[in-house]
């Protein structure tokens, strides 16, 4: 039986995005100020350049992670203002050393271990926010994931119970 499970996370804006969004504003005001008191006959042009490369900038803080879990694989893709998609790992969750809430505190000298934390969540730590530590590509990574009942499910029916810690 083929197990398929997939899940849309949002990510939610921080306030590092907010000020990246005032300075594309702020830099567009600036190149139109400066383009009509310098050269006004190019100031509409380079005005409309830069407004456009702002709107396309922050579309790329409008970001999404998907996770697609299919007979064991787990793939995590990034969604960039729900147009452009590119996958960031593909994992198997046999290969996962531990996962356990983002919380757990018997578990966290095991993900103080990894060389890097990647986070692939909504950036608010939830009932639903799991950590997994894996290698992957030659580094220890600990990752961190927002699976809704089901996708957890799916994992789970997939990994050894002595390294699935589920909060309950």
């Amino acid at each position: 039986m083929d197990i398929f499970k997939e899940q849309i996370v949002p990510k939610k804006p921080t306030s590092k995005d907010t000020i990246y969004r005032a300075l594309l504003i702020v830099g567009v005001v600036a190149v139109s100020v400066i383009t009509f008191s310098i050269i006004p006959a190019f100031a509409f042009i380079l005005t409309a350049a830069a407004a456009i490369g702002a709107f396309f900038l922050m579309g790329l803080l409008k970001v999404e992670y998907e996770y697609v879990f299919t007979n064991g694989e787990l793939d995590i893709d990034i969604i960039y203002n729900r147009s452009r998609r590119k996958r960031l790992m593909t994992v198997n969750v046999k290969s996962f050393e531990l996962m356990a809430h983002v919380e757990d505190k018997n578990h966290i000298g095991g993900f103080n271990s990894a060389q890097e934390t990647r986070d692939y969540s909504s950036g608010a730590v939830g009932e639903n926010t799991y950590v997994f530590l894996v290698s992957h590509n030659g580094k220890r990574l600990k990752v961190i994931i927002e699976p809704n009942e089901k996708m957890l499910a799916a994992i789970s029916a997939s990994m050894s119970r002595s390294k699935l810690h589920i909060r309950r």
